[in-house]
């Protein structure tokens, strides 16, 4: 992967890293939707791939005591904020960070040589240079029956010509750009979309949407 992507990281969130969560919280919709729905048993891991400031792994780490939990992450400066945060709600010993891309995701990164029972991209797979890369290697680190979960921005063609405008010029202001071919692969894909499966559930004006997923239904999304 080229390095040139951890330093565009590093320089956007080199001073945004502080505001970080306070600011997306206004806009970051259905990540706490995505943490109630991980189910995770005591014992069982879950790399969170794209961990920012570690605030969703945390939350986990609390709602499912006694989980192995991995954040990844390609920006240095993100880390550093991810550490002090961990350190702080004292779930050192229970929360591993390591510096990498979601392109090159495995278990030996972090020393491990066993699968992780789920995995998790929030508000990642945009930000990302080759997503569909990123989801093949989830899939290939992903337990037998372990699960892929993803929040992200949608295609926003609910919100009509104007609303979409104005929010893709205001996500801009924070580096951000909704990518419509995710939601598409996803729908295209084959992951069911209905209350039932809770598989794939899109968010208002198509702004957001939750999915679940199987190593087998990312070989739908990515091909």
């Amino acid at each position: 992967m080229d390095d040139n992507h951890a330093v565009l990281m590093d320089r956007i969130y080199r001073h945004q890293r502080y505001i970080y969560d306070l600011t997306r919280k206004y806009y970051l919709f259905g990540r706490d939707r995505m943490i109630r729905e991980l189910g995770l048993a005591p014992g069982q891991s879950l790399i969170e791939v794209g961990c920012g400031t570690a605030r969703n792994l945390i939350k986990i780490a609390r709602a499912y005591p006694g989980a192995q939990l991995y954040g990844l992450d390609a920006s240095h400066e993100m880390l550093k904020t991810a550490e002090r945060a961990i350190a702080r709600a004292g779930l050192t010993g229970q929360i591993v960070l390591a510096h990498g891309y979601a392109e090159d995701l495995s278990p030996a990164l972090f020393g491990r040589d066993r699968p992780f029972d789920r995995i998790t991209f929030s508000y990642a797979l945009s930000m990302i240079p080759d997503w569909k890369q990123s989801l093949t290697r989830a899939s290939g680190a992903l337990a037998p029956n372990g699960s892929v979960h993803v929040v992200d921005f949608g295609d926003l063609k609910g919100l009509g010509v104007v609303g979409e405008r104005i929010l893709r010029g205001w996500l801009a202001l924070f580096h951000v750009e909704p990518r419509d071919e995710i939601l598409k692969a996803v729908e295209t894909g084959g992951v069911q979309k209905n209350r039932k499966s809770k598989a794939l559930r899109i968010l208002f004006g198509r702004y957001a949407f939750v999915m679940r997923c199987s190593g087998q239904d990312i070989e739908g999304i990515v091909n």
